[in-house]
């Protein structure tokens, strides 16, 4: 077995998955769960927002960093 393979199979597990794992189990014995988890809509976007999205990724110019000059706190602290 190699050195990395090794050290990957020491890391604990992944923490989303086992939650993910016991909300399964939950739902498979019936129970009725209710998923608090940020980032997970129970609805879809409004159409208008997946077609701006749509229109917004369509241009070039859309593809890149913005100019932003950062956190003007943070800039202030660093100087």
């Amino acid at each position: 077995m190699s050195e990395e393979f090794y050290r990957i199979k020491r890391l604990p597990p992944y923490v989303i998955a086992e939650v993910n794992a016991m909300r399964a189990a939950a739902r498979a014995r019936g129970e009725d769960i209710i998923d608090l988890g940020m980032g997970n809509p129970d609805l879809p976007p409004p159409p208008h927002v997946i077609d701006k999205l749509c229109e917004v990724a369509r241009k070039p110019d859309a593809h890149g960093y913005s100019a932003s000059k950062g956190i003007s706190g943070l800039r202030k602290a660093q100087a």
